[in-house]
């Protein structure tokens, strides 16, 4: 038996956050690690104006080894991609695989940070 609509959902999932209160937070200096996981042209097409590490799902080998020494688990970490699904893949296999406890998820990725809080951001 599956589960049922009136159980919770899974606490191993990332907290959704919304362009607009990400952006507010990080401009009150919150030390949030933005975390892209897009690709390289995607990231060089459309660049949001804050640092990000850049770890694209497709060179995981590359990253995966090195990733406590790129993310310290001691600060909130917020993922985005184009649209929000990569991003979201990303930050449950962080929490149900590495462990991380503070993890967000930018609903709409980069597309709804260029609606909500930046057009100048390209959409693609």
């Amino acid at each position: 038996m599956g589960p049922s609509c009136t159980e919770p959902l899974p606490v191993n999932t990332p907290r959704q956050i919304s362009a607009a209160a990400l952006q507010q937070r990080l401009l009150a200096g919150e030390a949030i690690q933005l975390v892209d996981v897009r690709e390289d042209g995607e990231l060089a097409l459309a660049r949001i104006a804050h640092p990000v590490v850049h770890l694209p799902l497709s060179r995981f080998q590359d990253w995966g080894p090195t990733l406590n020494a790129r993310l310290p688990r001691d600060r909130p970490v917020a993922v985005l991609c184009h649209a929000g699904i990569r991003s979201w893949q990303f930050g449950c296999w962080l929490i149900e695989q590495q462990g991380y406890g503070d993890v967000w998820n930018l609903q709409g990725g980069i597309e709804a940070w260029s609606i909500e809080v930046d057009p100048t951001v390209p959409r693609y």
